[in-house]
């Protein structure tokens, strides 16, 4: 039998009376890439922070390779890390180091690497994306959205991660350029053979970095499914969601002025 990569069983968390992850079960394999959609503060960052192991659940157990992560202790905590890349909202780069330095900041800081192989690597990565040598010298604030989430990209990609997570990978981008970052992203995990989570609001996106589609609502999962089969779903929070309507099981909290 397979290991799945990453495997969750019964994860609950929550945060004072507010329960934010409600028995959370789930398997991804290796080499998939999972999405995970839901509507602002339904559980989405708080499962991913989980399985990072920024966060530590109340209850249930978190698997990597097989391996029970939930309590592990800092230095073993460091030795999984070394298996994840992670591309933030917002590209969260480094506004006073060099671009090149933002792309190999893992190798350097996290493997301890010199700084000139650190930076050729930091220039293919860059390649990688579509970004020339060129970009490698000029700074963060130098740059256009999209390129700096192309940056951010090449920094997940730096150390050669077995498993890549993506917070809301195409956010604050015009479609066409959204479009572009979806390309890389599936190009660049297929590349590495490397397992994919993500988290979305946007179904462009999730319909075409997705192999598999997770809705987690009020920190249950309510569908998992191939992402051929979302239109299809049969659950009406997924078919209002996914149309963004407003009409339908899911209420949003609105406050009459």
């Amino acid at each position: 039998m397979t290991v799945p990569k990453i495997a969750l069983s019964g994860v609950r968390k929550s945060f004072g009376p507010k329960v934010v992850l409600d028995g959370i079960d789930l398997e991804v394999a290796k080499g998939e890439s999972l999405v995970v959609i839901g509507g602002s503060g339904t559980g989405k960052s708080v499962l991913l922070k989980s399985i990072l192991g920024i966060l530590t659940p109340d209850s249930g157990t978190i698997r990597i390779d097989g391996e029970d992560t939930t309590h592990l202790r800092p230095r073993e905590r460091e030795r999984v890390m070394r298996k994840f890349g992670m591309l933030f909202q917002g590209a969260a780069l480094f506004d006073s180091l060099p671009v090149w330095e933002n792309v190999a900041f893992g190798l350097i800081q996290g493997q301890g690497m010199g700084r000139r192989e650190a930076r050729e690597i930091a220039v293919q990565k860059l390649g990688a994306v579509g970004l020339t040598p060129e970009v490698a010298d000029l700074f963060p604030s130098e740059l256009s959205g999209g390129m700096q989430k192309r940056v951010g990209l090449a920094r997940a990609i730096a150390t050669t991660p077995e498993i890549i997570f993506f917070d809301e990978p195409t956010t604050g981008l015009d479609p066409i350029m959204a479009d572009v970052i979806n390309d890389l992203i599936v190009k660049c995990v297929r590349d590495l053979g490397a397992t994919a989570v993500s988290i979305t609001h946007d179904m462009a996106s999730a319909r075409k970095i997705a192999d598999r589609v997770a809705m987690i609502y009020k920190g249950r999962l309510i569908w998992v499914g191939p992402v051929s089969e979302i239109d299809s779903s049969g659950n009406p929070f997924v078919d209002q969601f996914i149309h963004g309507r407003a009409e339908g099981p899911i209420q949003m909290q609105v406050r009459n002025l």
